[in-house]
């Protein structure tokens, strides 16, 4: 006899599963009131236009104008933005998110004149400006920061159409959000048993870690052919995204869409290549592991849909209680206040949306604005795979709560690049421990599972998206044609590349992977996914080594947000990402896992 298993609808989600958006507003009236003030302010950043020349008391002024426009704006669009994540059917929401996105572009364009304005100031009357007046001491890195980019920031007219250009360049992400996430329709998983299982955003991380190899078939093809479904669609909306940063690349007067990511946290090109040189040395490790895996399963040919099956029938349960006590205890190496606060939190504060519902996005992300909570937002599954995503958006948050109680408005976001070196920090830390600690044969094999599915997808996927992501932006650069058909086949071929023999080839399924990624129209992010993982090794090891003062020096690291260039901040904590030593040394981690995988399995 069959059953079906369903998603509920967003409205019949307990509400301890879910975030605390009344923390940022009570009401949508309240919101609503925050986007009228936030209006009613616009009018004052004509006064100031035309005149910080006049000296640095107007200077402050305008900069503290803008700060005052920004937080509220921001905690605005933030309670947009969020609501329509965790249903994306919600209409009310998603033209909130829009109503808000517009006005903060608005904002954007309203203000556009003051970088240009300091620029015609000059760097070294700005620096006497910031000796002689206590108030513009603050803005100390942010004025070196715009002396680095002084050659990409352009007239008051250009930076203010660049401004009003950002609400229609960012359509491209909008308008894949609301396919993916609201439109796309999978026809659902079977079971061996004759079952089915919905297809979903929120549940295919389930099915692709199913027992029932049925159901990861299933499931994994299901999920890849909805998209093929709406292939040429997705590649005009892609091939939009990456027209927006070759706009955006040749408006600024970068060399490229690389250096346009790159160059504006001080990170040379020479990062990403030597990142993509040191993956492709060490592709056979990727085909050591295909093959360990085959001969675990036992099966004559390992398909993309069995890379994560697991490796025991015994699957370790973890409740969303018990993940948060044993990442509390892994993290205690940094302190009795960094736990503290993490397992508040989880809990009473309700920083976490772990609800399964029909409507939820797609993936997993900490967002949130200076003045508000941090927020996380994923579909946690009551296993070891939700476990490691709640502790790496944890590790997002924790540096997002500590930069913010830490560093004024003007330093209260950190780089993409540092980001993901907190967020795999965490991961490290509790695998570590949970390592050390739970000896069951199973649940080790269990950890295993989970390393090996972290590492795949930021050390293997992301890496290989990387490099499609590179080529496909420099044939875009130079008008070179781009089509559904080209995104798929080099897809394809890369991953064929990182498979080797040992994994079966599904052409079109595997390469419809570059649609499967909303990290696709954020200009050069995924590669940063695997420099924080080897940031994140390398810390790891020096923090469990040294002990309370290399814990201090990555407390700092969080704290320091964006008073200091990524590179400076890592370093500081005791790792160079300038060389390919750490990833190398991650590469490392990697090839003992596998080794360990290979002794448990015989």
């Amino acid at each position: 006899m069959s059953k079906n298993t369903t998603l509920p609808p967003r409205s019949e989600v307990p509400v301890e599963e879910t975030w605390n958006l009344e923390s940022i507003f009570v009401s949508v009236e309240d919101w609503e009131a925050a986007l009228k003030e936030v209006e009613s302010l616009l009018p004052e950043a004509a006064i100031y236009q035309g005149k910080l020349a006049e000296g640095p008391e107007m200077l402050l002024k305008c900069l503290e104008y803008v700060e005052k426009i920004y937080r509220l704006g921001s905690q605005a669009m933030v309670y947009g933005m969020l609501g329509s994540s965790v249903d994306t059917a919600d209409q009310a929401a998603l033209a909130r998110g829009g109503q808000s996105r517009a006005l903060m572009n608005r904002v954007g364009a309203a203000v556009s004149y003051v970088e240009p304005e300091m620029l015609g100031i000059g760097f070294d009357k700005l620096k006497a400006w910031v000796a002689r007046e206590p108030g513009l001491a603050v803005y100390a890195h942010y004025i070196d920061s715009l002396e680095h980019e002084q050659a990409h920031v352009r007239s008051s007219e250009v930076e203010e159409a660049l401004a009003l250009a950002g609400d229609p360049l960012s359509l491209s992400f909008s308008a894949y959000g609301a396919i993916t996430n609201a439109d796309l329709k999978f026809k659902p998983a079977k079971a061996s048993d004759g079952s089915k299982l919905d297809v979903g955003q929120s549940s295919i991380s389930a099915l692709v870690t199913h027992a029932d190899r049925k159901v990861r078939r299933t499931g994994w093809q299901n999920y890849a052919d909805g998209y093929l479904d709406y292939k040429n669609t997705l590649a005009a909306i892609q091939t939009g995204g990456f027209q927006r940063d070759v706009f955006n690349m040749r408006a600024r007067r970068y060399a490229s869409s690389l250096e346009a990511s790159l160059y504006p946290n001080n990170v040379p090109n020479e990062v990403f290549y030597n990142l993509i040189e040191v993956f492709k040395k060490n592709l056979p490790t990727w085909h050591k592991y295909w093959r360990v895996r085959r001969k675990a399963l036992g099966y004559k040919k390992l398909h993309p849909y069995d890379v994560k099956a697991p490796l025991t029938q015994n699957k370790v349960e973890v409740p969303y209680a018990q993940a948060v006590e044993w990442i509390c205890e892994g993290m205690a190496p940094l302190g009795e206040e960094y736990v503290k606060i993490l397992r508040q939190g989880c809990t009473t504060n309700r920083w976490v949306d772990r609800a399964l519902n029909k409507g939820k996005r797609q993936g997993a992300f900490s967002g949130g604005a200076y003045d508000t909570q941090p927020f996380i937002m994923m579909s946690y599954s009551d296993d070891l795979f939700s476990l490691s995503t709640l502790a790496h958006e944890l590790g997002h948050s924790m540096h997002s709560y500590y930069t913010r109680t830490r560093q004024p408005f003007i330093y209260g976001r950190y780089s993409l690049f540092v980001a993901e070196v907190a967020s795999n920090f965490n991961q490290a830390m509790v695998r570590d421990y949970l390592f050390k600690t739970q000896t069951d044969p199973d649940f080790q094999m269990g950890l295993i599972e989970e390393a090996m599915s972290n590492f795949h997808r930021y050390f293997f996927i992301m890496p290989t998206l990387a490099r499609w992501e590179l080529e496909m932006h420099e044939r875009v650069e130079k008008g070179a044609p781009v089509n559904a058909q080209i995104f798929t086949n080099r897809c394809a071929e890369l991953f064929a590349e990182g498979y080797g023999d040992e994994v079966a080839d599904d052409h079109d399924r595997t390469g419809i992977t570059w649609a499967q990624f909303g990290h696709m129209y954020m200009n050069f992010y995924v590669y940063q996914y695997a420099t924080g993982i080897s940031g994140a090794h390398a810390l790891v090891d020096r923090v469990l080594a040294e002990g309370p003062a290399a814990a201090e020096d990555y407390r700092n690291f969080l704290r320091a947000g964006g008073s200091v260039y990524p590179l400076e901040a890592l370093k500081s904590a005791g790792v160079d990402l300038t060389n390919p030593e750490p990833v190398e040394k991650a590469f490392g981690v990697l090839a003992d896992i596998v080794n360990r995988l290979e002794e448990l399995v015989g």
